[in-house]
């Protein structure tokens, strides 16, 4: 139910046509402003929740015209049991697949982010308006620096545009037209949330308050934007 009410009051926030920034509600971002009163999207990857249908991924590659073979997301499969240990569930010592988690890989949008760093022709930016990590087709060069630079190996060239690619939470796409980007639509199981962080009142604010969340790779000090909640397993 409060994710159904944070989608609304996003997409009202949104507009129809348009993407209106707001830090707190509907208002827009005046110049000068610190970076506190800015939105900061981000985005949960709820392990708890996520089955790995690959729907998410499905998604993202037809809203986002990827070519075949690439995409901008990943559904990893993890296992929790120990190599060379018996499974504590069915006792096998190979993979058996009984105790099952899923792991995003995609675009961290790091607030602190390589790829914009190394980038030599300011192809790979920081939309001024959202302040989401993507990239400006026309001034790519295709030196792969960016590539080299992502702690994460989660960008690649995509070979119909010749242009470094990554996830941009479909900025370009979905949110254009004030929409929630696409793998947040399509997940029928709610383990993915999207929305400011810097907006107190938000959902995603909210869940963030009250539930315990993990970055990959923090020691890099790149302030990954996407959080995941990890799998808790209750006890009997």
């Amino acid at each position: 139910m409060s994710e159904n009410i944070e989608r609304r009051r996003f997409l009202k926030c949104l507009g129809a046509s348009s993407l209106i920034i707001a830090p707190l509600g509907c208002s827009s971002v005046k110049e000068g402003e610190s970076d506190a009163n800015k939105p900061h999207y981000a985005m949960v990857f709820d392990q708890n929740k996520c089955t790995g249908c690959g729907e998410c991924k499905e998604a993202c590659n037809l809203a986002n015209n990827l070519p075949a073979g690439k995409s901008r997301l990943l559904m990893e499969q993890h296992s929790g049991g120990l190599e060379g240990q018996p499974c504590p569930h069915c006792g096998k010592t190979t993979e058996c697949g009984c105790e099952r988690k899923f792991v995003r890989v995609s675009c961290q949008q790091c607030k602190n982010a390589p790829c914009v760093t190394v980038c030599p022709t300011g192809a790979a930016h920081r939309d001024e308006k959202t302040g989401i990590v993507t990239m400006d087709a026309a001034k790519c060069a295709g030196c792969k620096y960016c590539i080299a630079a992502c702690p994460y190996d989660a960008r690649f060239i995509n070979k119909e545009t010749d242009v470094a690619d990554n996830c941009d939470f479909c900025l370009n796409s979905k949110l254009a037209i004030g929409e929630l980007p696409a793998c947040v639509q399509k997940c029928r199981y709610d383990a993915l949330i999207f929305g400011d962080i810097n907006d107190p009142t938000s959902y995603i604010s909210k869940l963030l308050r009250v539930k315990d969340s993990v970055r990959i790779k923090p020691g890099f000090g790149t302030e990954p934007s996407l959080r995941y909640i990890p799998i808790v397993k209750l006890g009997v």
